[in-house]
């Protein structure tokens, strides 16, 4: 009995801690890392832990580099973990800050790392980023311990920029690896019918319009996720959002009340479905065959699912052709699309050492091209830096054999690599990931209910939402 009254009570302190941690400030707060005079003990042994989600192929991909990276720094032990997906990975770490036990590195999104700044457990890389120390490795070659100019200027400036977007100027992430939406388009149907790809919201409701005059048991349009599709009309068509500072939740405006209106009643002409509503990712229905009642002609989806839009064979041969372009824009003149896919941070340590370790292991994958080229093979997802584009196995064996087919996930990247400078993300904050979920529901909500006064239950639904928010925010 004793023992169960001391775990009761330990289990309880945890909780009380955790609360405090996430609780006590309503505002981003990190640790400035102050780079040691001595700089990076290249003696003294050292281990790293990187908490991430990658599956067994990426792992092995990890795994090269680490021995490269030895190589370079035999000092320095990298145990790294899969661990479940992305919430998974805030979970885990939100339970650690609360005892110490933060892993050095991990896999998040600006919404994670918002909250973990709150427990002032993250370092802001700005120190590290300016840093002209020399660091010399094991094999007698140096390295700044920064990042030069040309370093800086290599990644793709949507990517880099989101490790910023906290309302304090600081920088706390690296990008990893990315991906974006694209639209997925049945080619073969397309050529077949003479029906031009849309690239503005305007030319895709025409084009729905004419394949359901072609074929009536279809949905032509399928948008996988309900959140990205509110938020990226938001960018597209300069309507607030969030903000990181001051009022966070500005959702609720004209311009966006519009938006849905109108997607709503695509939906009641049956002329598109999202994810929520069709109980499951859209590609279910791109991929069905034209024989099949309910099967679409158009998927946006990720372009790292691009295997997914993508029907099995049959007798050898692909059912249809996969055609993969942008997203359809408000203005093609400022197009917008948003940026996904796994960043960096960095955890404060009580070890300078540690902390020193942990960012040399972070330059080193965002910035090395071998690197970022076989983990975007591998993957699906894109490189973050551009110079990648240059590396001849990636160009030539890789972007080079992209088709509709085979090599789908190829022309996938090779799409959202063509769209770099219209990447987007929004601000992170404590509330962040709680409007996120709001404006995804405020979609489905709304493009299904059925009513006699569609515009009061759409002005209700984003004055709940902004409430909603407003309340999980505290």
């Amino acid at each position: 009995m004793k023992k169960i009254i001391v775990a009761i009570l330990l289990v309880m302190s945890l909780c009380l801690n955790m609360f405090a941690l996430f609780s006590c400030s309503k505002t981003n707060s990190s640790v400035d890392f102050a780079v040691p005079e001595e700089g990076f003990d290249t003696t003294t042994p050292i281990t790293i832990t990187f908490y991430h989600t990658m599956g067994q192929n990426l792992r092995d991909v990890l795994d090269l580099y680490i021995a490269e990276f030895n190589t370079l720094y035999p000092n320095i032990t990298i145990n790294h973990e899969q661990v479940g997906g992305y919430d998974d990975v805030r979970d885990q770490i939100r339970t650690e800050i609360a005892v110490g036990g933060q892993p050095n590195i991990a896999y998040c999104y600006p919404d994670h790392v918002a909250a973990y700044n709150k427990a002032k457990a993250t370092i802001a890389l700005d120190n590290l980023i300016a840093s002209d120390m020399v660091v010399t490795r094991q094999d007698g070659s140096t390295e700044t311990l920064g990042l030069s100019q040309a370093q800086i200027d290599d990644f793709i400036k949507g990517y880099y920029e989101e490790g910023r977007q906290f309302g304090d100027g600081k920088m706390y992430t690296l990008p990893l690896s990315k991906s974006t939406e694209v639209l997925y388009y049945n080619k073969t149907f397309f050529t077949a019918n003479n029906i031009e790809v849309p690239t503005t919201w305007d030319e895709l409701e025409a084009v729905c319009k004419k394949i359901k005059e072609i074929d009536k048991d279809s949905i032509p349009l399928g948008y996988d996720s309900e959140s990205n599709w509110f938020i990226t009309m938001c960018e597209q068509l300069n309507s607030p959002y969030t903000s990181a500072t001051g009022d966070h939740f500005l959702f609720d405006n004209e311009t966006n009340r519009e938006f849905v209106a109108k997607f709503r009643d695509w939906y009641q002409k049956g002329y598109m479905t999202t994810q929520e509503l069709s109980g499951g990712y859209t590609s279910a229905l791109f991929i069905k065959s034209a024989a099949e009642a309910g099967n679409s002609y158009m998927s946006i989806g990720s372009s790292a699912g691009a295997t997914h839009q993508r029907s099995a064979k049959d007798n050898g041969v692909y059912p249809f052709e996969v055609g993969i372009t942008t997203i359809p824009q408000a203005d093609a003149s400022n197009p917008k699309v948003i940026s996904q896919g796994p960043s960096l941070c960095i955890f404060n340590k009580e070890n300078p050492q540690e902390v020193l370790a942990s960012w040399l292991f972070v330059k080193f994958l965002t910035t090395t091209v071998e690197f970022q080229a076989e983990f975007s093979i591998a993957s699906g997802y894109m490189p973050v830096i551009q110079s990648v584009n240059d590396n001849e196995i990636y160009r030539d064996q890789f972007l080079a054999k992209a088709d509709g087919g085979d090599n789908i996930s190829a022309l996938a990247v090779k799409v959202g690599i063509q769209q770099s400078d219209a990447y987007y993300t929004s601000p992170a904050f404590n509330g962040s990931s709680d409007a996120r979920d709001q404006v995804g529901l405020i979609m489905s909500k709304c493009f299904s209910e059925n009513t006699d006064d569609v515009d009061a239950m759409i002005k209700k639904a984003f004055e709940d939402a902004v409430s909603e928010c407003i309340y999980q925010a505290g």
